[in-house]
């Protein structure tokens, strides 16, 4: 952890941070680093598909050790993957998987950026993902990000050339690439981007290949080179104390919820990189050809006059006598006309100014959020630790009227507070990832304002600017407003300062399954964002259901404190399904949305304002048994599913099987991955299969082929060979090849219509082999692929049952597709029909 943060803390230090982020306090070593980085002008965009897709040891490479400025550009923001640390799955996995790339980035020394697409699922083929993602919007978002991030060098992470051979995401990150290369300095494609930027021609294009994409080392080996560069990505950097490796490891790790942590490595490695556009650099270097000094810039010799100065004669032990020499030449920077390096440097520059003057500046309020309308207060910590004149003339909160002007010297390490207190404007926009604020399609996030594409996150509502006056020199600096609190259990905290609706309500069921036509109690819970709050709630339904009363007073007297109300509601006498919304009224105001919240240690709070609502479904589903036991794997919302259509599930402690403790359950449930992540499930084995034996129902669901957490010789019965075969197109035909089975049969009867409304995939990693005990139950396939069969396979095991699913349910039920839990039901009642013959023989 150590090792972490003094990474963390050199490699942050002069980037744009997440807004709950720790001040920094750099060494004098680090600075050093960061000066290096000042006097160099190059920059290199990296692009993939998904967060964990970039190469982190090449990014930390041209951060850390060219000195370039480096960003990573992902196309989407990893919505449609699983979540390994929590129940977090979609636009909220998509915030989750934004800021642990953001975390990456702190670690290895880049930046980050996106596109409007959206990770919909696995893709087979880059025609499927353009069509879907809306091929011309994401092009123009790539174009947008090389016109105002100006790249000299473009890193492609995946080959254009080989469509169908990976993930469509993946090419079709390559291909876009490619043609924004060109588009981006012709004025007529996306000429409304020119409003408000520039054109722009980057003067190389590479691919970072490898082994892998020869098949083999052998194959790589002998393969013609001519074309390539290679660099060595081991370095070590004496200022850090780490090797390039080690931080690109650390970096990896910050991908938790797809379970990347991952080991640090040290020595020699090298990576290489295919030419695609340009001129072959020379000598390796990425940069060759291209000029990366102060001299690129009319007006810049003056500028980097001083600063190569500083950088060569730094004194480590008082760095702060180079305070006037670098105010000096913020100066001159300021008279530079090229507004892209000016503005850009001297953000850099001012950052490295207040960590020579060892300047702490802080802006904390009272409380983590507050509404429009509201009173605020920001409590103000201006500390200078150097011997320098600083004099701190104005402090002003941007984003509202509210301004003081202190006029006082900040002597050496005497710390100046003040308070300021503000009414927050009424039309302050909510603190809600932007890209969620408007409805959007499949493949693509609805983001109207230009200047927000591709930002990583929505910015701190409200920032400070403190005006620091240096012998003469006004300098703004602004810090985001946070809010620094501790815990007994953790020490000091900090967190994003937000701005939330005066009230917000929840469904806690997102699905609500009427299995016949009893009426049922729906919970909706309201939220204060403030304290005094009152109103009425109401909650929208399907033409056809029935809810009373038709509205329920509320009063909430504490800020955060809940009340729970309670409709009753009815379904139709017939097949329906829609939505029920609360709609919260308070004095001439409404409000409809659910605040949800992510909090880990190893990323900011979360602040996500959602429509709040939830599917109504009546269906006729019937179902066999009670009593379900649940072996969690990666993480699933299918246990609260089940328990929608009546079941006890009963969530099992892989420790705790043993002999005997699972015959009381009617079947026994295996979460998805739970072979890739359960080491202990390989000694439960024989227990689990003993259950089955015995007269059990085991139903294992999806595992990832060839990522086990531990070496199991077969997770079923009989033999069974799983593989990365999957159907990804949701609508796909499916075929009932065992009609008699009673799957399909007992006690729902199965159609094709129960395949109907689907989302984002039939299934995935479906087996390709299995022994003859195992019976197919269903075909399905993509366009122009063969048909499989290993989506849904059962087999007889002693007296019971062993079924193995690659279909996506962990998708389909807390969607509330009614086909998946009839499907679901019957595989969980397999054998009680014959049960039910031999009952009806006996009487």
């Amino acid at each position: 952890m150590r090792y972490l943060w003094a990474c963390f803390v050199a490699i942050t230090l002069y980037f744009p941070k997440t807004f709950a982020q720790k001040p920094a306090k750099p060494t004098s070593a680090e600075i050093h680093h960061e000066l290096q980085k000042l006097n160099f002008l190059g920059t290199a965009l990296y692009v993939a598909a998904h967060p964990d897709d970039e190469n982190t040891s090449l990014i930390s490479y041209l951060s850390n050790h060219k000195k370039a400025r480096t960003i990573y550009l992902s196309l989407t923001r990893g919505d449609g993957g699983q979540n390994l640390i929590g129940p977090e799955l979609q636009e909220l996995l998509g915030v989750l998987r934004t800021q642990e790339l953001l975390a990456a980035r702190g670690v290895d020394g880049g930046e980050q950026r996106f596109t409007r697409a959206n990770d919909f699922g696995f893709s087979k083929h880059p025609n499927e993902t353009l069509k879907i993602w809306d091929k011309d919007k994401v092009l123009g978002d790539v174009v947008w990000a090389i016109r105002t991030l100006k790249p000299d060098i473009i890193i492609n992470r995946f080959d254009h050339r080989t469509p169908g051979s990976t993930h469509g995401h993946h090419t079709s990150s390559a291909i876009l690439s490619m043609e924004a290369f060109d588009l981006a300095n012709n004025a007529n494609a996306y000429p409304e981007q020119l409003e408000i930027t520039s054109v722009w021609q980057p003067k190389k294009s590479f691919y970072n290949t490898s082994w892998w994409q020869y098949g083999s080392r052998e194959a790589f080996d002998e393969a013609d080179k001519s074309n390539m560069l290679h660099v060595d990505i081991g370095v070590y950097y004496p200022e850090l104390g780490l090797s390039n490796n080690e931080i690109a490891a650390l970096a990896r790790s910050q991908h938790l919820c797809q379970g990347f942590g991952r080991l640090t490595e040290r020595g020699t490695s090298e990576e290489y990189l295919e030419l695609l556009k340009g001129d072959i650099p020379k000598g390796n270097d990425l940069f060759d050809g291209i000029n990366t000094t102060w001299s690129r810039v009319e007006g810049g010799e003056a500028v980097g006059n001083i600063l190569y100065a500083i950088e060569k004669n730094f004194d480590f032990k008082n760095p702060s006598k180079h305070i006037p020499d670098l105010v000096m030449a913020y100066g001159l920077l300021q008279k530079i006309k090229d507004e892209h390096w000016k503005q850009l440097k001297s953000e850099e520059l001012k950052s490295i100014i207040l960590a020579c003057a060892g300047l702490y500046l802080e802006a904390s309020s009272d409380g983590a959020s507050t509404t429009p309308g509201s009173l605020a207060k920001v409590n103000i910590e201006a500390l200078n630790r150097s011997s320098q004149n600083i004099f701190l003339k104005e402090i002003q909160i941007v984003g509202a009227d509210a301004i003081i002007a202190p006029n006082k010297m900040l002597t050496d390490n005497g710390k100046q507070e003040f308070d300021i207190s503000f009414t927050v404007p009424e039309n302050t926009p909510y603190s809600s990832p932007y890209w969620l604020n408007e409805p959007g399609a499949l493949g693509i996030y609805t983001v109207n304002d230009q200047k927000l594409i591709g930002q990583p996150e929505t910015t701190s509502a409200f920032k400070v600017k403190f005006i620091l006056d240096f012998n003469g020199t006004e300098i703004a600096f602004e810090q985001p407003v946070v809010h620094r609190f501790s815990r007994p259990e953790k020490g000091e905290l900090y967190e994003p300062f937000a701005v939330l609706p005066e009230a917000t309500s929840k469904i806690d069921e997102k699905v609500l399954i009427f299995a016949d036509e009893k009426t049922k109690a729906i919970h909706v819970k309201i939220k204060a964002g403030k304290d005094n709050v009152n109103g009425n709630v109401a909650l929208g339904h399907p033409t056809g259901w029935t809810v009373t009363p038709s509205n329920i007073p509320f009063s909430i007297v504490q800020k955060g404190q809940e009340q729970m109300v309670t409709f009753m509601v009815t379904p139709p006498n017939t097949e329906s399904e829609g939505e029920i919304s609360p709609i919260i009224t308070i004095g001439n105001n409404t409000y409809g949305k659910e605040l949800v919240e992510i909090n880990y240690d190893h990323i900011p709070r979360q602040s996500i304002l959602l429509p709040s609502k939830a599917k109504v479904v009546r269906m006729d589903i019937r179902k066999s048994g009670e009593h379900i036991g649940y072996i969690m794997g990666a993480g699933d919302m299918v246990p609260e599913s089940l328990e929608q259509i009546g079941y006890q599930v009963h969530i099992i402690d892989p420790d705790k099987i043993e002999k005997g403790s699972l015959d009381k359950y009617d079947a026994v449930v295996v979460g998805i991955r739970a072979y890739n992540v359960v080491e202990s499930l390989k000694f439960k084995q024989p227990i689990l299969f003993d259950y089955v034996k015995n007269g059990g129902n085991m139903i294992v669901q999806y595992n990832t082929a060839g990522r086990w957490a531990a070496q199991f010789e077969n997770i079923a019965p009989y033999d069974l060979i799983l593989s990365s075969e999957r159907v990804t197109d949701e609508n796909s035909k499916v075929g009932i090849v065992s009609p008699q089975n009673s799957l399909v049969n007992f006690p729902n009867t199965i159609s094709e219509k129960d395949f109907e409304g689907w989302i984002q995939e039939r299934g995935l990693y479906f087996p390709t082999r299995w022994s003859q005990e195992f019976t197919p139950v269903l075909s399905m396939g993509d366009e122009g692929e063969p048909q499989s069969k290993g989506s849904l396979l059962v087999a007889p095991y002693g007296k019971g049952h062993y079924i193995y699913t690659g279909l996506s349910f962990f998708r389909e039920l807390p969607a509330g597709v009614s086909g998946a839990y009839k499907l679901f039901a019957n595989m969980l009642s397999v054998g009680k029909d014959e049960v039910k013959k031999e009952s009806n023989v006996k009487g």
